[in-house]
Order: structure tokens, then C-alpha cells, then sequence
């Protein structure tokens, strides 16, 4: 077990504030050491026993307050080792104003990322794919499937379905679908995205590192050639915990006055 790095929880005693339902009180506590900085990214917590001893709770307690910091991020278990602070994540601001790769996005901001392959190959579309990106009969599709990361810190789930007329060989794309889209004269130039809120499933959560059930935001695009055709059809899962997306907004044109004539 790793040593704790601080020592916040040598404290002989320590006292809750009153308020609401044990667990949450031992949560906000915890909360408020990680927020001041008592306790720091990495820090080890005692285990369960010596915690609930350390409180006078109950270790049902002490699991409870322990699994609500887990799913809200600012906890991190590891199998066979323990209950850590969670490391401090870099938030990404990302335009919703512009059509950029992800790769362009993060190359501006002088964020060095790297993508780590889930899927590449060529399929029978499934009906969503054939409606979206009008396929004719008997047409495959291209999917691409990577997770984006910035050091080690996963940062999004990129799932892509395109033409296999455009993307005919997807093993031969590189860093960035679209520089490799604007080789062939294919990169498209406006897209259509929905933007909702989610919560993280086992298998997208596993891959993202965050808990069963940490928000999530789900975004699918549907991008366009100049000719108005639909090129790429792509669904990410974004951890909420990393992203914030901006928008810029204007004034709509001012209603015309009406002109009246006696």
C-alpha cells in the first residue's frame, strides 16, 4: 500500500460538520482537504478500517463517502492498491464556432496529444450509417474508431463512419482524418453537431479512466462536403470532467420597423 504523502490524516481528532447524512458529511470533509490542499493529486487515503476508526463511522460509512468522491472524479481506486486523490485534469475549451480536427484543435492550444487505435476496417452499414451518409446499396462503410489522450490522460472516444468510396483504405490515415481527407480534396467545410449530456457506461468509462456513471457529453456531427453531400458521421463520448465547450453568440438581425402611410 502507498505511503501517505501528507500528513492531513495524522490529525488525533477530527470532526465532522453537522448537516445532513454521515456520509456526506466525512464527503464534504474530504472535499474540503482536497480543495485547500491538505491532501494532494496522488495522495494515498487510509484504508477503510483505519479511516472509519480515525471518523468514529462506520466503514459502510466511510464505502459510501468513498464511491460518491470516486464517481464525482475527485477520488481514484485502483485495484490492489488503494484510494488516491485523482489526479488534476487540464480542461479543454473547444469552439463550437469552427469545424477543426481534434488534432488541429489541440496543436493551437500547444497541447501535445496522441491517438491510440480502437478500430479500423470497412463494414456493411448499419441503417443510421446508409440514411446519413446516403450509401447506395450494396456500398461499405468506413469506421474509424480512436481514443484521444493528452500525455496519459484520455480525453475523448472518437467513433467516425465515412464512404468507403472516400476512405476506401482506413489503415492508411495518420495522425488526423481530416489533413488525410484534405489530401483526396474531401475535407469537409460545415457540419451539423447535437450535443448531450451522459452518463458514462462500463465500457466507455473504462476506457475514459473515470467511474461507472461519471457525466459524460455525447456528440454526434454530421459533416459536409462543399456540394452539400454528407461525408462523415461521427459519435464521441467526451469526459465532462476535461471539456467545456464554447459558443459565441450574437444579436439576431433588429426587426424592420414597419413604415406606415396615411
Amino acid at each position: 500500500m502507498a505511503e501517505l504523502s501528507s500528513g492531513f490524516f495524522a490529525a488525533e481528532r477530527v470532526v465532522l460538520s453537522s448537516g445532513g447524512p454521515l456520509y456526506l458529511q466525512l464527503k464534504r470533509w474530504i472535499e474540503d482537504a482536497v480543495h485547500r490542499g491538505d491532501i494532494n493529486p496522488g495522495d494515498a487515503l487510509p484504508s477503510e478500517r483505519d479511516l472509519a476508526a480515525k471518523v468514529d463511522v462506520s466503514r459502510v460509512t466511510v464505502r459510501k463517502a468513498v464511491l460518491q468522491l470516486v464517481k464525482d472524479g475527485v477520488l481514484v481506486q485502483r485495484h490492489g492498491s488503494g484510494t488516491f486523490v485523482a489526479p488534476q485534469t487540464q480542461r479543454v475549451e473547444q469552439s463550437l464556432s469552427q469545424l477543426t480536427s481534434f488534432t488541429e484543435d489541440m496543436a493551437r492550444r500547444g497541447m501535445a496529444v496522441r491517438a491510440e487505435w480502437l478500430d479500423r476496417g470497412l463494414y456493411l452499414p448499419s441503417p443510421e450509417e446508409t440514411v446519413t451518409l446516403g450509401l447506395s446499396q450494396g456500398e461499405y462503410v468506413a469506421r474509424i474508431s480512436r481514443l484521444r489522450l493528452t500525455g496519459d490522460t484520455p480525453l475523448a472516444i472518437e467513433r467516425a463512419s465515412l464512404s468507403a468510396r472516400i476512405l476506401p483504405d482506413p489503415e492508411a490515415i495518420g495522425d488526423s482524418l481530416y489533413r488525410h481527407l484534405d489530401k483526396s480534396g474531401n475535407r469537409p467545410i460545415r457540419a451539423i453537431q447535437r450535443i448531450r449530456a451522459a452518463n458514462l457506461g462500463e465500457e466507455d468509462a473504462q476506457l475514459l479512466q473515470v467511474a461507472v456513471g461519471s457525466a459524460g457529453l455525447n456528440i454526434e456531427r454530421t459533416s459536409y462536403l462543399a456540394s452539400g453531400r454528407a461525408i462523415e458521421f461521427t459519435r464521441s463520448i467526451y469526459r465532462g470532467d476535461t471539456y467545456d465547450f464554447v459558443a459565441e453568440l450574437r444579436l439576431g438581425d433588429a426587426p424592420t420597423k414597419e413604415t406606415s402611410h396615411d
